[in-house]
């Protein structure tokens, strides 16, 4: 599926480091802003131990894990939303975005210089968050001043509900608040909000960037962060990039347990990061197993059968008959496919059912 994190933050925060321990692609990364001008867009594999296990019970020839791509966005500076700093562009690059991944410098180190003289992660994020509504005003002032006039001559059914909408983005952001803050109850309320595509209401998740010290227990930094966001619909987590920089640099599965067994780490950063962006996206996964192949699909959270059976081929949608489907857990403790059906354990499941992340799926379709 073709959804997307982008990784945002001011410059010299570690957004480029910590692109390239999530990437193979290579964003350059020097001390002075503006850097990254272009987005660094890299596919990145989600770790997953199911999958592992799948592999090592079915020998398959091949396999294929779950994705994301990511993109590297151009650090923003204050004045964003009025085009300073090439705000313009970064602005444009973040709205093509599904999600952010909001980096913080929560360390210090003299010879990296920070564009605003001082490490203050509570500023930083407050002066990005306050670009990103600056510019969802703008995008709502200009929507009301439209709709105001398709609820007031009645030729459009939908203007007042519209209207109600763009209203409460208006009152959420003019108090300084994240557009994501405010819930809507109806079915045609959440979808019109969603189509405005505001900056401030795509998922985040702050990411503190320590020092190694700080990699296991976060610091002063972070608490000054778990503090500012209490209330905001929003997940932290922490991570050491110039650490993870080091541990992408080992070459053995071996090597990089030790390393993390020394800093007291149980897995590195950047898995947990990965994981963290697929969830942020909405995003579970099911299987499908066998000796040709071992493959991870991607799919939205609440998802239905067919619908999922679609994102292996349109036909599988188009002609769906059934799904049939093996519990992880299942097939793990019985052994095998053949197994699972002899002890009754193999669901077959009709339209309306709602794959479950773990699933092992067979689909049945006919064209």
């Amino acid at each position: 599926m073709a959804l997307k994190c982008g990784i945002v933050g001011l410059p010299n925060v570690g957004k480029s480091t910590l692109f390239n321990c999530l990437s193979s692609a290579k964003a350059q990364s020097a001390n002075f802003p503006f850097c990254t001008i272009e987005p660094n867009v890299g596919m990145i594999t989600v770790p997953d131990e199911r999958l592992n296990k799948l592999v090592e019970m079915c020998n398959p020839k091949s396999v294929v894990p779950a994705t994301v791509e990511i993109v590297d966005i151009a650090g923003l500076v204050k004045g964003a939303s009025k085009g300073e700093g090439l705000g313009n562009k970064f602005l444009a690059n973040i709205r093509e975005t599904d999600a952010i991944l909001h980096v913080l410098r929560c360390f210090d180190d003299d010879n990296i210089t920070h564009v605003d003289g001082s490490v203050d992660p509570v500023r930083d994020m407050e002066i990005i968050n306050y670009e990103l509504q600056l510019k969802d005003l703008e995008t709502i002032d200009a929507r009301i001043a439209k709709t105001e006039k398709a609820a007031k001559s009645g030729g459009d059914k939908n203007a007042k509900m519209q209207l109600g909408v763009l209203q409460a983005f208006k009152e959420a952001l003019e108090a300084g608040r994240p557009a994501r803050s405010v819930k809507f109850e109806t079915v045609d309320e959440q979808k019109f909000a969603k189509e405005l595509f505001l900056l401030t209401n795509k998922p985040v998740l702050y990411v503190c960037n320590v020092d190694d010290a700080s990699a296991v227990g976060g610091n002063k930094y972070v608490e000054a962060v778990k503090k500012a966001i209490e209330g905001e619909d929003a997940e932290i987590m922490i991570v050491a990039a110039a650490t993870e920089s080091d541990i992408a640099e080992l070459e053995t599965p071996e090597e990089r347990a030790e390393f993390l067994q020394e800093i007291g780490l149980e897995e590195s950063g950047v898995s947990r990061l990965i994981r963290a962006a697929y969830s942020l996206l909405d995003l579970q996964t099911y299987f499908t197993a066998g000796a040709d192949e071992c493959r991870a699909w991607t799919f939205l959270r609440g998802m239905k059968a067919p619908q999922a059976a679609g994102i292996i081929h349109t036909d599988f949608e188009k002609g769906f008959i059934r799904a049939e489907v093996i519990k992880y857990d299942d097939f793990v403790t019985l052994g095998s496919e053949n197994a699972v059906k002899e002890a009754g354990k193999m669901g077959v499941e009709g339209k309306e059912y709602v794959v479950q992340d773990g699933d092992i799926m067979h689909f049945r379709f006919n064209v």
